[in-house]
């Protein structure tokens, strides 16, 4: 079995029976489902031909929304009167397995898996349509886990109402400072978060409509022209201009930018020059685990590439993707190797046992980005 069909069966086998999904079902701190991997993992289940196990993830995000409605009532009506919005009155980024909220302190106020949960549904549609539209027959449909034009339809009624709250939600609060999808920088606004509301709004434009979805994805839009770039190219945080692998966001998937726009082509020369020894790293200051280069963020790096047509660049990143592959087939969160801060390594450790393998997100993007591969060679 090669790493692609590893991957797959990893994921499929971590996944509840309620649809959600560990972050790393050896890794203690990870037994959470967060929406933000958790959707990228679904993701990759759909872009391999998995439908139903991706479809059985979103009812689960679904009625884990539903299940802390109150808190964006209570937001509301905080709002409305004038009161401060403290971190702990918005929905949390992660959920125990059953849909709870965690009790330990976290970083829980994120709007980007928000955005990524409303993208994800849209994707899941579009790709369980064109599974029906290619398959043979209703057997070979039923095979890839394809339903009925019917059944997507009933499927997105059955979820709108997370669908709706959740646009509700973004509509209302993209505006305040909330922690990245590395979970730091909670006082800050930063550009991939906003590529992550801007990419699920937009997706979520034509389905409801009466929501004056567009304008605020334009508006979202024109703040990230104005406020995340510095130097001529996009920056981690407003008023924080150094760069961040996570920008890659705002092309792939998220599509606020064009691959070919100069921002962002200068954006990915700074990763180049500041974040790859072979893999991409987070960031400059990064410390967490000593700061190692992350799988997941070279598969993505790989899958930018795809989009500006450079297929030699992506095979050699994918290729160092496969090599990070232990001997039983997992990909971990990040790779100690040249570190850079290999002083910092030890304290992670300790507090935390050895860095999280096997990493769901990390099999997801390499799974997505075997797959844009393969997309590509059939265009």
């Amino acid at each position: 079995m090669d790493l692609y069909d590893r991957s797959i069966e990893l994921i499929k086998r971590s996944q509840a029976a309620n649809g959600s999904f560990p972050a790393s079902p050896a890794f203690s701190t990870y037994q959470y489902c967060w929406l933000r991997d958790g959707t990228f993992t679904a993701y990759a289940l759909d872009v391999a031909g998995e439908h139903k196990a991706a479809a059985l993830y979103y009812r689960w995000v679904h009625r884990a929304i539903l299940r802390h409605l109150h808190k964006f009532d209570t937001l509301l009506e905080k709002k409305r009167r004038g009161e401060q919005l403290t971190p702990e009155l918005f929905w949390h980024c992660r959920y125990t397995i059953d849909g709870a909220e965690g009790t330990e302190p976290w970083g829980n106020f994120q709007l980007d898996g928000y955005g990524t949960y409303l993208w994800g549904v849209a994707e899941h549609a579009k790709r369980s349509r064109a599974a029906i539209m290619t398959a043979q027959d209703a057997t070979d449909s039923e095979a890839n886990g394809a339903v009925c034009a019917g059944g997507i339809e009933a499927f997105l009624t059955e979820l709108r109402p997370s669908l709706e709250v959740t646009v509700r939600y973004l509509l209302e609060f993209w505006r305040e400072p909330n922690f990245d999808c590395w979970e730091e920088g909670g006082d800050r606004i930063h550009p991939s978060s906003l590529a992550a509301v801007y990419g699920g709004l937009q997706e979520m434009a034509d389905l409801l409509p009466d929501l004056r979805i567009r304008p605020v994805c334009a508006e979202i839009r024109a703040f990230v022209e104005r406020c995340g770039v510095a130097n001529g190219r996009f920056i981690k945080s407003v008023e924080h201009p150094t760069v961040d692998a996570n920008l890659l966001w705002l092309v792939a998937p998220f599509a606020m930018f064009a691959p070919d726009d100069v921002r962002m082509v200068r954006t990915v020369e700074a990763i180049e020059a500041e974040l790859c020894t072979g893999g991409v790293h987070r960031y400059p200051d990064d410390q967490f685990y000593g700061g190692g280069a992350w799988p997941l963020l070279t598969a993505w790096l790989g899958w930018y590439y795809l989009e500006v047509g450079d297929r030699q660049r992506a095979q050699e990143l994918l290729a160092w993707v496969e090599a990070q592959a232990d001997l039983q087939g997992h990909l971990p969160e990040q790779v100690p190797e040249r570190l850079l801060y290999p002083e910092a390594q030890q304290q992670w450790v300790k507090r935390w046992g050895e860095p999280a393998c096997p990493l769901l997100w990390s099999h997801a993007m390499y799974i997505v980005l075997v797959q844009k591969m393969e997309e590509g060679r059939r265009r």
